[in-house]
């Protein structure tokens, strides 16, 4: 077979881009048809929130490809990005003006585009600001040339500069948990312009966080929390779609219930007293720790130290279906400060008629109608009148 008539091999530079020009006509679709969605039940904000992760995660893409695509294309990418980001705005501000998830405008990347601006339809079509992706430049719908132009003009100097990539605004989700509706204790902070999940200094609040949560669970650290629900098993359940963290800390907790979710690799718990966890995870490291009931699915021996009265149950079902259970060690704990031959007394097995059912955490724990953070606190067996 001659060389010609050879299947051509896809470059990683061509890969991306066939990747990256599907990814952005999806989203372009997805934003047109946001008006068509009801702002009922958070129907409409949830598509936004979906459309700015899949946005930001696309940013990080265009980041790491940086090793075999060079910088003029990933240039190109950029303005791609923020024309996806004006044309989102645009959407909202038809319907929600002052909506929260709102991009920031940023400045043009030069000066001089609307002198020479194209003003149809491609215009406002991102996938025509992408590079030819290893094609012949000159059969792009919009080339890269094209796209400098658009720009205004620029010296081949400074061509393989990369130029900046979209800004995602920080956003302090503790304070906005903190400063949400005084007639509603429930908080659903999206954590979707984040790279790690952080909550601290929370008191009386059922916190539950939702699937665009996701793309933030490189990291998870939950400190200083009293009387509390934490539901994190949504964004880390990869049967939802979902990833889980690859680490996460637990500290200075009491009275509260913490459904951490699924963790890929060692999780640290510090200082928790009168509560109850749930986590499936690879590693579990327990410290200083009083009064506490443990759910676990753990595919190592856990191990406590300086602890008593701990009481150990598997995983329910529930949240640990994609496991399977002889692989648990979930009640071959180790104490590391007890090293007699005798069962250690800071910890046991949690009989099973009083462990929390698999009917109560499936349809209790995320809430139910009528009933708020103190019942479900005394469904599972925290406070006074447990």
């Amino acid at each position: 077979m001659s060389a010609q008539g050879a299947a051509h091999k896809e470059t990683p530079k061509e890969t991306f881009y066939r990747q990256f020009q599907g990814t952005v006509a999806n989203l372009q679709e997805q934003i047109n048809h946001l008006a068509n969605l009801s702002a009922v039940a958070g129907e409409r904000q949830d598509a936004i929130e979906h459309i700015l992760t899949g946005i930001s995660r696309l940013s990080n893409e265009v980041a790491d490809a940086a090793d075999y695509v060079p910088a003029y294309d990933q240039r190109t990418y950029s303005q791609a990005l923020k024309q996806l980001t004006d044309q989102l705005n645009e959407a909202q501000a038809k319907f929600a003006p002052k909506s929260r998830f709102q991009f920031k405008r940023r400045s043009p990347l030069a000066s001089g585009g609307d002198a020479v601006a194209d003003k149809t339809d491609k215009k406002n079509d991102a996938r025509y600001m992408l590079p030819a992706g290893g094609q012949d430049k000159s059969s792009s719908p919009f080339s890269v040339t094209d796209a400098a132009a658009a720009g205004g003009s620029e010296s081949s100097e400074h061509r393989d500069n990369l130029g900046n990539l979209p800004s995602f605004p920080t956003k302090n989700y503790n304070e906005e948990i903190a400063k949400g509706p005084a007639d509603s204790r429930v908080r659903k902070p999206s954590f979707s312009t984040a790279r790690d999940i952080t909550l601290s200094d929370h008191e009386k609040l059922h916190i539950i966080l939702p699937l665009s949560a996701s793309r933030a669970t490189s990291a998870g650290a939950l400190t200083n929390m009293k009387g509390c629900i934490v539901d994190m098993s949504v964004p880390t359940r990869v049967c939802a779609g979902g990833a889980p963290f690859a680490s996460l800390a637990l500290k200075n907790i009491s009275g509260s219930l913490i459904v951490a979710g699924h963790v890929d690799g060692p999780v640290h718990i510090t200082g928790l007293r009168d509560s109850k966890v749930l986590v499936v995870a690879r590693q579990v490291r327990i410290h200083e720790c009083e009064n506490v009931d443990f759910y676990l699915y753990c595919a190592s021996r856990p191990i406590i130290e300086d602890c008593k009265g701990l009481r150990f149950a598997p995983a329910p079902k529930f949240h640990s279906a994609d496991k399977d259970e002889k692989t648990n060690m979930w009640d071959q704990v180790d104490d590391f400060k007890w090293l007699k031959a005798e069962h250690s007394p800071n910890w046991s097995v949690l009989p099973e008629e009083k462990r929390i059912a698999e009917d109560i955490w499936k349809d209790k724990v995320p809430g139910y109608p009528g009933a708020g953070l103190d019942d479900i606190l005394r469904t599972v067996g925290i406070g006074a009148e447990a």
